[in-house]
């Protein structure tokens, strides 16, 4: 079965297809249908996960999924939030990875003590059958850990070398994809998806 992936971004199609390939299902990132990335309008993952999935699907005429992900500051009151790709933009700062982590260090500056610096990793998953299923499903991952002062790591993407898990001491772009996956918001996110699938799409 091929589900349409909402997004274009390459480090996700990546982790999200190892993790779905149990099931047999295969994505195609919407970019490749000439589709474009939907409106991000709200302030919440499961929202914009909820209305990137249903675009999708609509423009396809096919089961798509759509992960909505990002990286909460307690700090910050739990920015960068629904930004997190976008963050350094938010700050006149040019867009990317780098942008984005030299953003939030500088925004981190003042809080120098480990506990001032706790964060959580977070994934919204969302899948529906068509752009009007009235049943979507939706998981929703967390991970937590804390934001270093400076990057580590060279794997992964995203906030990756800013994120340190402590219970491994390291930080999540030291780790493998396979461990990466085992652990992570968007693994334990994808494999509630995959067992609602199990239940509800195979049963439909």
């Amino acid at each position: 079965m091929k589900l349409v992936l909402a997004s274009n971004n390459a480090g996700k199609l990546a982790e999200l297809q190892s993790l779905f390939s149990p099931l047999g299902l295969s994505l195609v990132r919407q970019g490749e249908l000439g589709i474009a990335e939907a409106d991000e309008p709200h302030l919440t993952f499961i929202e914009n996960a909820l209305a990137k999935a249903r675009h999708a699907a609509q423009h396809a005429g096919a089961a798509a999924i759509a992960d909505d992900s990002g990286l909460c500051v307690d700090a910050l009151g739990g920015a960068p939030g629904v930004r997190s790709a976008r963050y350094a933009q938010d700050f006149a700062q040019p867009k990317g990875d780098a942008s984005n982590n030299r953003v939030l260090l500088e925004q981190l500056a003042r809080f120098t003590q480990p506990a001032q610096r706790t964060a959580n990793f977070v994934c919204a998953l969302v899948a529906v059958r068509s752009a009007d299923d009235p049943q979507p499903l939706v998981a929703l991952g967390r991970w937590p850990g804390m934001i270093l002062s400076e990057p580590r790591g060279h794997a992964g993407f995203g906030y990756d070398p800013l994120m340190f898990i402590p219970e491994l001491q390291c930080a999540v772009a030291e780790m493998s994809a396979a461990d990466k996956n085992a652990r992570s918001h968007r693994g334990l996110a994808s494999r509630d998806m995959l067992q609602q699938m199990r239940e509800v799409w195979r049963r439909g």
